[in-house]
C-alpha cells in the first residue's frame, strides 16, 4: 500500500467509517453506585478535563471540516466529529448522573490555526490512548470501580482506538499529498506534535491536582495503586496497545513512536535493574 495513494485514502476512511458504532450515553448500562464507589468516581479529579477536551475538540472539528475539499474525508472526518461530541455527551451525562462537582471551567477557545490545532488534536489523542490503554487495564484489574463502569470507558476506549489509527493513516496522507511525505521529515514532524502534546497532558495534570487538592491522591488512589511502579505501567500500555492495534487491516499504519520509546525504556529499566540485583548478590557474596 503506496500511503498517499487513492487506495491508501479510501482504505482508511472506509475503515474508519465502516467500524462506526451508534451510541446513545443516555441508554447504555449505567449502574447504580453507593458508598465507596461513587465517592471513588466523584473525586477522580479529572472528569472536567476529559469533557472539555471532547467539547473542544468537536469545536476543532467543527471548524476544520469546510477546509477539506475531498468529499470521501470530509465525511470521515465528520463521523469523528460527530463521535467526540457522543463522548462529550457521555461524560457530561456521568457527570449529572452521579452528582459530580466540577469546577466549571468552560472549554478553551479556538485557536486561530484551525488545521494546526486539529493535528494537535489528533497527536494528543495518540499520547492519551496509548497511556490509556495501561491505565484503563490496571484500573480494572484492582477493581477500582465496579465492572459495568468499565464495560462503559471500554466502549468509549474503543472508539479513540479508531480514531489515532483513522489519524496517523490521514496526517501520512496529508503530508504526502504535499510533497513532505519523506521518512525524515515524517519524523521531524512526528516529533514535534508529539512534544506538544506532552506539554499539554502535563498542563492537565497539573490542573487536575490543583482542583481536587489532595483528597483524591491520599485516599482513594491506594486502590488502583497497589502493586503499581513504572515498569507495570509501560509494560501494560506495550500489551494493550499491540492487543487493539491487532484488529485493524496490516496495510494500515498504526501509531509506532510510542510504542517504541515505552519498549527502549522498558528495555533500559530492565537492564538496570538486572544489573542492580546483580551487584546486591555480589555485595552478599562478600560479606
Amino acid at each position: 500500500m503506496k500511503i498517499g495513494s487513492q487506495a491508501h485514502k479510501e482504505l482508511f476512511c472506509r475503515s474508519f467509517m465502516e467500524s462506526h458504532q451508534d451510541m446513545e450515553p443516555e441508554k447504555l448500562m449505567w449502574p447504580k453506585l453507593e458508598g465507596s464507589d461513587l465517592e471513588r468516581l466523584q473525586q477522580i479529579p479529572f472528569w472536567e478535563e476529559a469533557l472539555n477536551t471532547e467539547l473542544e475538540a468537536g469545536q476543532k472539528i467543527a471548524a476544520y471540516l469546510p477546509m477539506i475539499s475531498d468529499p470521501l474525508l470530509q465525511e470521515a472526518v465528520a463521523l469523528m466529529g460527530e463521535e467526540e461530541a457522543a463522548h462529550g455527551r457521555l461524560f457530561k451525562y456521568m457527570i449529572q448522573h452521579y452528582g459530580i462537582e466540577v469546577p466549571g471551567h468552560a472549554p478553551a477557545p479556538l485557536p486561530k490555526n484551525i488545521e494546526q490545532a486539529f493535528i494537535d488534536f489528533g497527536y494528543g489523542e495518540c499520547l492519551d490512548a496509548f497511556l490509556g490503554f495501561g491505565l484503563f487495564k490496571i484500573a480494572r484489574q484492582s477493581a477500582f470501580l465496579p465492572e459495568p463502569m468499565f464495560n462503559i470507558f471500554d466502549r468509549l476506549l474503543q472508539d479513540e482506538t479508531r480514531h489515532i489509527v483513522f489519524f496517523v493513516n490521514w496526517v501520512a496522507y496529508l503530508l504526502s499529498t504535499r510533497g513532505q511525505g519523506a521518512p525524515l521529515f515524517r519524523s521531524a514532524h512526528t516529533l514535534l506534535y508529539y512534544g506538544r502534546a506532552v506539554q499539554r497532558l502535563l498542563g492537565v495534570v497539573g490542573r487536575s491536582a490543583e482542583s481536587s487538592g489532595n483528597s483524591f491522591s491520599a485516599t482513594e488512589a491506594s486502590v488502583f495503586l497497589e502493586g503499581f511502579n513504572i515498569n507495570k505501567l509501560i509494560s501494560t500500555c506495550l500489551e494493550e496497545n499491540a492487543r487493539r492495534m491487532s484488529v485493524f487491516d496490516d496495510r494500515l499504519l498504526k501509531p509506532q513512536f510510542l510504542p517504541s520509546l515505552a519498549q527502549v525504556a522498558l528495555s533500559g529499566m530492565n537492564l538496570f535493574s538486572k544489573r542492580d540485583t546483580q551487584t546486591a548478590k555480589a555485595n552478599l557474596l562478600k560479606q
